[in-house]
């Protein structure tokens, strides 16, 4: 009899051996679902990532995110790179007066680059953001004549000089804080966007430079502010397809605040990157 219940006992725990091993799940990955040998799902992973140019952490599973539902983004991101002309308007003319043309500029050299590095504000959905960003910009004025602009002047002055100089730029940097109503259409076949951009700008002062390159002197480089204004503000338009637009940018303030250069302001249009 005890050999008997003894050998019972065993095959009951050999036959509860099976069963548990019979319960055991294998873990496939198939399309970021595991499932188990029966092809029953058990649970869904859900993967993360951080999208640098649109400075928002989004779900790799956005498929699974109602696109007409709101939520803010921002964080850091290098984006809308602007690369383009600059132009100088003096009282509403390309031409300039007799009082700025000492700022007289070879028009195929002179340039603007600027981009953003943060962002933050609310995605209404997936067609309308509104947010605030912040980055730099640069204003580089190819002069054509050889004079040299003056520092720890009270005006704004330029003098001069006897060398031919194969390179003479007058530039500033400011920082840029731009606030933008972003709107873009739903998805082409191709899974890109048409993007239109628009909104206001202001910018703090950085900093002027003249640099000058000639076979007397070889590089030279100044820095002062140069009656730049400290404070800058306009506003900018983008339009664009995928990645890749056209921009213009125009400021209503002067370029200067001194009373000579009045009602000389500045403008630039170019090619912009990033958008997406």
């Amino acid at each position: 009899m005890a050999l008997m219940v003894s050998g019972l006992a065993g095959a009951f725990a050999q036959q509860d051996s099976i069963k548990r091993e019979t319960k055991t799940v294998i873990m496939v990955d198939r399309s970021e679902k595991l499932f188990s040998k029966n092809d029953t799902v058990l649970k869904k992973k859900s993967k993360y990532t951080l999208n640098i140019g649109g400075g928002t952490l989004i779900s790799k599973n956005d498929s699974t995110e109602n696109p007409r539902k709101g939520r803010f983004i921002g964080g850091v991101t290098f984006t809308r790179i602007d690369l383009g002309f600059s132009r100088l308007i003096d009282n509403g003319s390309f031409k300039l007066s007799p009082n700025n043309e000492f700022l007289d500029y070879r028009g195929g050299k002179t340039s603007t680059f600027s981009f953003d590095v943060l962002q933050f504000g609310y995605r209404f959905n997936s067609n309308f953001k509104l947010y605030v960003a912040g980055g730099f910009d640069w204003t580089l004025i190819r002069l054509r004549d050889n004079v040299t602009i003056q520092k720890n002047l009270p005006t704004l002055t330029a003098l001069p000089e006897n060398v031919d100089f194969s390179k003479n730029r007058f530039s500033s940097s400011y920082v840029h804080i731009p606030l933008n109503f972003e709107f873009r259409t739903n998805e082409t076949k191709k899974g890109k966007r048409f993007y239109f951009i628009l909104g206001p700008e202001v910018s703090f002062l950085l900093g002027g430079k003249v640099k000058q390159i000639s076979d007397e002197f070889g590089k030279q480089k100044q820095y002062d502010n140069y009656h730049f204004q400290s404070v800058r503000y306009g506003g900018s338009f983008r339009f664009g397809y995928g990645g890749l637009g056209l921009f213009t940018k125009y400021y209503f303030n002067d370029m200067f605040d001194t009373a000579a250069q009045a009602g000389l302001k500045n403008m630039s249009f170019g090619i912009t990157f990033g958008l997406n």
